[in-house]
């Protein structure tokens, strides 16, 4: 848990709560706030498997499970390669689009070259192409004059995406089962305050929307998660624009490391099909391995 990364405060709070439930269902658990010596504390610790609640680079993008897989540790949630490939949202995309899966177009381009000028007509989003959690995205709309004035945090190189307008919807699969659809409804962008802050936003489970869109949604986490090579629980985030039908349903991008804290929409999706937080963190234990 916690690590060096963006999301570093999240995954200190998906630690916690993991901890708490697996504890609960009868584990003995040990904290691991994961820093430069975490090889020298996995010695010490000797598991018998390392649940992996880090979120964001080094602990979903491959790193830490390449650690693992060289230490011969069993671990939880999705393995090297495809941990790295569906933590680069371009490669991501490319895959997908490979797949006949639904994205909208982007370019990668120079965070100074997006600051100086549109790289792709308005509206669009600016994004990290290797973080999650919405840390920082910039949306620019239709009717901007000026390009976004992005801050120095962000990485030398960013993702600028065509906006697609609509509802949020996402669906987790859970080993080889989509599990439901939740509508995410806000005031405004679903962006870091919204997905963590309490009440920053509303869950609708199940989605109340058309059952084509529903069954969709379904369809292609599934896919997603198997084209990526995904194990263990994943999430995929989708828009939806009501008024083109199946046609207004894209994907934006599987999470691999969904949250779990007591706002997160993986455990709430699986409580909405009759599993429990501390059973779902207990599944997640069992289907722990190497070579993932």
């Amino acid at each position: 848990m916690g690590g060096p990364s963006a999301e570093r405060e999240v995954s200190l709070s998906t630690g916690r709560e993991c901890a708490a439930a697996l504890r609960e269902a009868g584990y003995t658990v040990t904290e691991v706030d994961a820093g430069h010596d975490l090889a020298a504390r996995l010695s010490d610790v000797a598991p018998d498997v390392v649940f992996n609640a880090l979120h964001g680079r080094w602990g979903e993008d491959g790193c830490v499970q390449g650690l693992l897989e060289w230490m011969q540790i069993p671990y939880t949630h999705s393995g090297v390669l495809s941990s790295a490939l569906a933590m680069d949202k371009q490669k991501t995309k490319d895959v997908f689009r490979s797949a006949g899966l639904p994205v909208v177009d982007s370019v990668l381009a120079p965070r100074d070259e997006v600051r100086a000028r549109h790289v792709i007509a308005p509206p669009y989003v600016v994004k990290p192409n290797n973080e999650g959690s919405s840390v920082g995205v910039y949306l620019v709309h239709d009717a901007a004059d000026a390009p976004p004035a992005l801050s120095d945090d962000m990485p030398d190189m960013v993702m600028v995406e065509a906006f697609a307008p609509g509802r949020e919807l996402t669906a987790s699969v859970m080993g080889d089962r989509a599990l439901t659809v939740t509508d995410i409804l806000t005031d405004g962008w679903y962006d870091y305050d919204a997905k963590y802050s309490e009440g920053g936003s509303r869950h609708v489970v199940p989605a109340d929307v058309p059952t084509e869109i529903f069954d969709a949604c379904m369809d292609y986490a599934l896919r997603a998660h198997r084209i990526l090579g995904c194990r263990g629980l994943s999430r995929t985030d989708f828009r939806w624009d009501e008024a083109r039908g199946l046609d207004g349903l894209i994907i934006l991008e599987t999470n691999t490391q969904p949250g779990m804290t007591p706002t997160s929409l993986s455990p709430e999706q699986a409580q909405a099909v009759g599993v429990s937080f501390p059973d779902l963190c207990r599944w997640m234990v069992e289907d722990a391995s190497c070579n993932r």
